[in-house]
């Protein structure tokens, strides 16, 4: 088993709460600081994972404000925005312009995304678009003679 050093502990923590696997964790750790630690290792650097349930009061704290900052941030990565995505397809249709299976998925695709089909936000409109009624309304067809008599026959009672 690998002697960790502080600087590698907190870099598995981070990449940990960054939601990057233990496999992945432990290559990456070789690369910058080539040191060998197996996957079992990193996993002990994760609280919410039953080996890491013994992780010191501070590594816990550095994991639980690296997830919070992982999932305030999710803008900072590429795909999540809508401009990125969508030059990745204008990229797509520059490179294979004649493509007549992919082309019009890509043109599709990029339709949906100009018309936030793959957000979460949804409008709820009423009849013809119009706003939502917040009571019941009964919409009855009459003639002016109609209103006319009911007119007359309430007045008569009254």
């Amino acid at each position: 088993m690998a002697r960790i050093t502080k600087k590698v502990k907190l870099f598995i923590v981070r990449m940990l709460a960054e939601f990057e696997s233990p496999t992945q964790t432990s290559k990456t750790a070789k690369e910058v600081f080539n040191v060998d630690v197996t996957p079992q290792q990193c996993e002990a650097y994760d609280p919410t994972k039953r080996t890491g349930q013994d992780l010191s009061q501070e590594l816990r704290d550095l994991f639980f404000e690296y997830r919070r900052k992982a999932n305030d941030e999710l803008e900072a990565i590429p795909i999540a925005n809508k401009r990125y995505r969508l030059q990745l397809l204008q990229n797509l249709v520059d490179a294979y312009p004649n493509n007549p299976v992919f082309t019009p998925k890509w043109a599709e695709q990029a339709a949906k995304e100009m018309g936030n089909q793959y957000t979460n936000k949804q409008e709820i409109t009423g009849a013809g678009g119009g706003p939502l009624q917040s009571e019941n309304t009964t919409y009855v067809k009459a003639t002016p003679e109609d209103i006319k008599q009911v007119w007359d026959e309430l007045e008569s009672k009254y």
